[in-house]
């Protein structure tokens, strides 16, 4: 044998923006073996590109999976005698049997690492590493997503359950991606695919190796496969969407109404009554606007923008340019088809002529006008004629995204069907017409979840379910669920009795969903820097529990199935069935490691534990880390195109001495140059004692139009009043809310060049009250407002009386805080006794029990 090399290839590291394909070279780096068959090229130390050629001709062009081809340095030492070759990391070792023939089970084998087993496997009995070669089953994927959830009803569709695709995640803690018969891309400058020169012999695969360290796996993938884009800040508010055939004027009375109704909104999105959609002027596909319907296209676009909104319009494409359309002669003639033949053009994906034709003589002039995304809906099957085993989803979604890439300043955003590995790096996903149903509901946390291990980390499900009969309970549950989603958007089928929009509920079932909405809004700083973290480490908004918690049976548990991390610090469990009574019981699985606030009750809990607890139809099973800093807007906002917003810093209790750490990111919103001008601004807190230190840190960073200064807040939720407070070392007042418990402390404006810090000093090293005290004085002041509406007579005893007005004394004079929450913790330990003084009939009495414990 001879001696071991040390191998280190010395390489630029990849463009941020691996999207981009006319940005990347094409030469293959970092191979460390190759003879006249066989090549095998580091991409990580726990991925490997694996290719078998019969005639030697390994590929470098980018293939539909693999658009990078250029890798940072990775460490290994290389093993090479005459009959074998042993390549080993700090992660695997890759062992191969020199031979002519193709990788097979008896030539090929991957084993990871003894310090890497210690590292990243599963610390239970009976977790064992994996020696794997090829043929070598995946039995225990974790699956990833699908095309649709068109007409399910939660996972089944006449009778059958849905065929989820496998995930690049697996629990026996390797992957294989085979890559030998996707297209690839030529090297023009824009990138078209063609074929491979041999698709029947050769191999070429991608082998990750991971353990159980599931956020590494997702971040190799993209490596090789590209980034996830950001998307724009403006997709992360809310999205109304109904199919319906809107006017002109409706929409503008339904803008007007979320205006009335103190209701943000960020885009329209129009289904497919803009256009005609009746021959002989219209279908299925059109372009041209219904004129009885938009009088004024350019007109009613000019006013969507007016309105600070984005609009998205809905594309059928698949049946090409018909003779009635208005670009038809347009068409015509860019194809050098002969318009006295009056023939329709079909509609083609793979052919570049067409695709150039309908981008720039059909769907640019509109974007010119004001459209700002498209929505392409369906699937355009059979049109590709060239490339007959191409997936047309996957490439319509390649060619609308890079169109717009190319032709665009600002940040290119697609609304599409999935279509299948390698779609990850075309945003935001349709995930099509559910039925409404509670199966339905019940089945979307997961699929969310489960997407996130294909890096499908943005669908936009139908709000609501699309097709069936709406209640409020259901709506509601699903809202709130959508408010933890990375796109919140509602829809539904064109039936009058679907109506979601806000305001034709009941009076407290609108004042829901607004909150709803303004909190999702209020959410969007902690939102958009979880979304950068996505595209900087391909780490998705929502996660599984076993990306963070791989050690806990708990994490891989049916029962945990909709349960999920949104970001890095808040846990959720959406409400997926109906209440029993006043509320609705829900267990939750609270991970070891961590305490956590239960935001609806004001709850400091343990971790290691499940929790069942029951939650009113305003209330949300949310839990955050304790200890977290959570950036945050007002509940003023209209849209999120401003970016000088007042941000207010929430920090959550925690037990004890700790410090905690965070970020807050922002950028210019829509721009595409994300990759390298933002701008991010570090955060801390730190108890010690009887001192809680906040610091914003100095800004870094530059973008174009940054504001140089901010007006900051720093809020302490579920803090007892405290003695003093210091800005920057002087003595500020300081706002305390007795209704929600939390400390307000207003820097003004700031400028963001500096570090400021809040010190607060407390009488006691306890510095929280979070015992359930915020949710027993909420539902304490709601359950006495509705037994005045049950008995408008009821004269309140002063006990139950001085309970419902607790909050707001503390908020008139906090110095009664101490003497107020006494009396509220001994009383309410005493409420039987209080409702009995209270000589309640017997059904109010078992209405205020029920609708507080």
């Amino acid at each position: 044998m001879k001696p071991a090399f040390y191998l280190k290839t010395a390489l630029a590291i990849i463009p941020s923006l691996a999207f981009c394909l006319s940005a990347q070279p094409q030469t293959a780096k970092n191979i460390v073996y190759q003879d006249d068959n066989v090549r095998i090229t580091l991409i990580d130390d726990g991925a490997a590109r694996l290719e078998y050629s019969p005639e030697g001709k390994f590929v470098d062009d980018r293939s539909q999976i693999a658009v990078i081809r250029q890798y940072a340095p990775v460490a290994s030492k290389v093993y090479n005698s005459a009959k074998k070759v042993s390549i080993r990391t700090d992660a695997m070792t890759i062992t191969y049997l020199k031979s002519k023939g193709p990788f097979t089970a008896s030539n090929l084998s991957i084993t990871p690492t003894k310090k890497f087993v210690q590292q990243s496997f599963i610390r239970t009995a009976g977790a064992k590493p994996f020696t794997w070669k090829p043929g070598m089953k995946d039995n225990a994927n974790l699956k990833g997503t699908y095309y649709s959830l068109d007409m399910y009803n939660g996972n089944m569709k006449d009778g059958k359950s849905m065929p989820m695709e496998d995930g690049l995640l697996s629990r026996n803690g390797w992957t294989l991606i085979d890559d030998s018969l996707s297209y690839l891309f030529d090297n023009s400058p824009w990138p078209w695919l063609k074929e491979r020169p041999d698709t029947t012999k050769a191999q070429d695969w991608y082998f990750l190796c991971y353990g159980h360290n599931y956020k590494k796996a997702l971040r190799m993938f993209t490596k090789f496969a590209g980034k996830v884009p950001l998307p724009p800040r403006y997709a992360f508010g809310y999205w109304w969407s109904r199919y319906w055939s809107y006017s002109d004027d409706e929409l503008r009375n339904l803008v007007d109404n979320f205006r009335e109704y103190d209701i943000p909104l960020d885009v329209l999105v129009l289904d497919m009554d803009w256009h005609y959609n009746q021959a002989p002027r219209g279908g299925w596909t059109g372009y041209a606007w219904n004129r009885t319907l938009f009088p004024d296209p350019k007109g009613f676009l000019r006013w969507v923008k007016s309105n600070n909104l984005e609009i998205t319009m809905n594309l059928h494409p698949d049946t090409g340019i018909k003779t009635w359309e208005e670009q038809w002669p347009a068409m015509s003639k860019w194809m050098g088809v002969d318009t006295a033949l009056y023939k329709d053009i079909p509609f083609e994906t793979s052919n570049k002529l067409f695709m150039s034709g309908w981008f720039n003589e059909v769907l640019r002039p509109m974007e010119k006008d004001g459209v700002d995304f498209w929505w392409i809906d369906g699937e355009p099957k059979g049109v590709t004629k060239k490339l007959t085993n191409l997936n047309d989803t996957w490439w319509i979604n390649y060619a609308v995204f890079s169109d717009m890439e190319r032709n665009r300043t600002t940040r290119p955003m697609l609304y599409n069907r999935w279509g299948g590995l390698g779609n990850h790096r075309y945003q935001i996903g349709f995930s099509g017409d559910a039925v409404i149903s509670w199966n339905s509901l019940d089945f979307q946390p997961y699929f969310n979840s489960t997407a996130s291990n294909e890096l499908a980390c943005y669908w936009s499900h139908d709000i609501g379910g699309h097709v069936g009969t709406i209640e409020p309970e259901i709506y509601v549950r699903w809202m709130q669920f959508g408010l933890f989603s990375p796109i919140l958007r509602s829809h539904s089928a064109k039936i009058a009795s679907i109506n979601k929009e806000p305001w034709v509920f009941s009076y407290p079932v609108t004042h829901m969903l607004r909150n709803i909405i303004k909190h999702r809004y209020a959410l969007n700083p902690y939102i958009y820097t979880m979304a950068r973290k996505t595209y900087d480490e391909a780490l998705p908004l929502c996660r599984p529990m076993y990306y963070d918690y791989p050690d806990s049976p708990e994490a891989y548990a049916k029962e945990q199935k909709n349960e999920y991390m949104f970001g890095d610090n808040i846990l959720v469990r959406p409400i997926t069935a109906p209440m029993q009574g006043a509320k609705a019981m829900q267990a939750v699985w609270l991970p070891q490691g961590n305490d956590w606030y239960e935001v609806a009750s004001g709850t400091l809990l343990k971790g290691g534990q499940t929790v069942q607890h029951g939650f009113h139809l305003n209330e949300i099973p949310v839990y955050v880390k304790a200890g977290s800093i959570i950036p945050m807007y007002g509940d003023t906002l209209k849209n999120l195109r401003s970016n000088d917003n007042p941000v207010i810093l929430n920090v959550y209790p925690y037990s004890g001495d700790c410090t905690s750490k965070a970020e807050y990111y922002e950028d210019a919103g829509n721009d595409k140059q994300y990759a390298t001008q933002y701008a991010v601004t570090p955060l801390s807190a730190s108890r010690q004692g009887k001192k809680l230190t906040v610091k914003i840190g100095a800004r870094h960073g530059n973008y174009l139009s940054m504001p140089t200064r901010r007006k900051y807040q720093v809020m302490v939720i579920a803090s007892v009043v405290p003695e003093e407070v210091l800005v920057n070392k002087r003595k500020t007042a300081f706002h305390y809310d007795g209704m929600t418990l939390s400390l307000i402390v207003d820097l003004g404006s700031t400028n963001c060049a500096n570090e400021n810090t809040v010190e607060i000093t407390y009488p006691s090293t306890d510095q929280c009250i979070s015992n359930g005290e915020i949710g027993q004085m909420r539902r304490v002041r709601e359950n006495v407002y509705q037994l005045k509406v049950r008995n408008a007579n009821i004269v309140l005893t002063d006990d139950l009386a001085n309970m419902e007005s607790a909050g707001r004394a503390i908020t008139y004079n906090p110095s009664l805080f101490t003497q107020k929450m006494n009396f509220f913790h001994d009383r309410f330990a005493h409420l039987e006794e209080v409702l009995q003084a209270q000589k309640l009939s017997d059904a109010d009495y078992k209405f205020f029990n029920d609708n507080t414990y």
